[in-house]
């Protein structure tokens, strides 16, 4: 029977049934909600959503339907649909944490990792936080680039997780981005004495690529891919890796196998773009670059390779924009401040041409300073942050 004249059969039977004489709308919509409910956790979600959107014929500020139409959204891909309906269970009570965690939730399985923050960091500072709302939060900061922010979060509350795997992995690679060997060392042990598992290699192969030793980074990654291919971030570090020995089509082909993966992976998306806008695929690497940008808007190498790509197509007046932004907030980055002449030059700027090769003299003979020994200020170094994520299981229903 099609759902739609089942759930059209359910409510006359509903309507037909008398309670103390005539059936009541409150009745009617409860009877209804808890079909609602019996569908969803049956997996009939599509039965559920038309049953929760008949109950809220009945009063259209029902919590409960509210947030459990979004789930039932969400559980579908449809995550605008989900949000909306999250944000409306919210503007009816703003204090609701669960209502809270499925929106941040719903953000973080649509790749809206930036969107996620706020809600998951409102829901992680209330009194007793769910532990996933926590590893949630703590993954989102990793994949915008703020592994210390993670340490700060979950090193604390270590005896909350105990022997979780989960908070040992997201904790293990926020360690180890933050150049905290020794503690991260003991995560990555944690996990390989639960048994060999991809997670367990891919920390321990970031370990290596953060000492630049690319063979047994390979080798751990190689490990890894055979226990899990699928493991997110795992075929970006494989791609890092196989870039560093040398290999430069294979990690091509790994930074792809990452996005289909993750769509969200900030180095696979930079590290793409870069490799077709050396490959002259200008169309291709804007698309790359421009969602690494959307996922980390303030980095300065995916800045300046998309300034440096509007400069190769012919869009000048952009390229200087962005390259006019890069070079007042990193001021001795000496190749920004080359393509900016070169910009200026093609807009017939002469004396903008001239003082910028000016400054570019001026931080090449630093840099030789320095390089020989002599006391100079020392840059301050900026690492392009890494990313990772760790499934989350779905909301329920109320």
């Amino acid at each position: 029977m099609p759902r739609s004249i089942c759930l059209l059969f359910v409510l006359t039977l509903l309507a037909a049934k008398p309670l103390q004489g005539q059936s009541s709308d409150a009745d009617t919509a409860q009877r209804v909600f808890e079909h609602a409910v019996e569908m969803q956790q049956a997996g009939d979600y599509i039965g559920a959503i038309d049953a929760y959107k008949t109950v809220l014929t009945f009063d259209p500020r029902r919590l409960d339907a509210l947030s459990n139409l979004g789930a039932s959204y969400v559980h579908l891909g449809q995550f605008d649909e989900g949000i909306a309906q999250y944000q409306s269970a919210l503007a009816i009570d703003p204090q609701n944490l669960q209502v809270r965690l499925n929106l941040g939730l719903a953000y973080y399985k649509s790749g809206r990792v930036h969107a996620a923050i706020d809600p998951l960091k409102e829901v992680a500072e209330s009194p007793q936080p769910p532990k996933n709302a926590l590893l949630l939060l703590g993954d989102c900061y990793l994949q915008i680039g703020r592994p210390a922010d993670v340490v700060a979060l979950l090193q604390p509350r270590e005896a909350l997780f105990d022997k979780d795997l989960a908070y040992a992995y997201v904790l293990g690679m926020a360690l180890l981005q933050t150049d905290n060997e020794h503690d991260g060392q003991r995560y990555i042990d944690r996990i390989f004495s639960a048994g060999d598992s991809a997670e367990a290699h891919l920390l321990l192969a970031i370990a290596h690529l953060n000492k630049l030793a690319y063979p047994p980074a390979k080798e751990e990654l190689e490990k890894a891919m055979k226990l899990n291919p699928r493991l997110p971030t795992l075929n970006s570090a494989y791609g890092r890796a196989l870039l560093g020995v040398g290999d430069t089509g294979a990690a091509e082909q790994a930074f792809r196998r990452e996005i289909a993966v993750n769509p969200n992976d900030f180095e696979a998306n930079l590290m793409l773009g870069s490799l077709r806008r050396s490959a002259q695929d200008f169309d291709t690497s804007l698309i790359y670059l421009t969602r690494a940008l959307e996922i980390h808007p303030n980095d300065l190498t995916a800045r300046k390779l998309v300034a440096s790509l509007k400069l190769q197509t012919g869009a000048v007046d952009e390229a200087v924009t962005m390259l006019e932004e890069i070079v007042k907030d990193a001021p001795e980055m000496v190749d920004a401040h080359v393509q900016l002449a070169t910009a200026y030059n093609r807009l017939k700027r002469k004396d903008d041409a001239d003082r910028e090769r000016a400054i570019v003299e001026r931080l090449n003979q630093a840099n030789q300073a320095k390089e020989s020994g002599a006391a100079v200020p020392a840059p301050n170094p900026s690492e392009p942050p890494q990313s990772s994520v760790t499934g989350q299981q779905e909301a329920q229903p109320q």
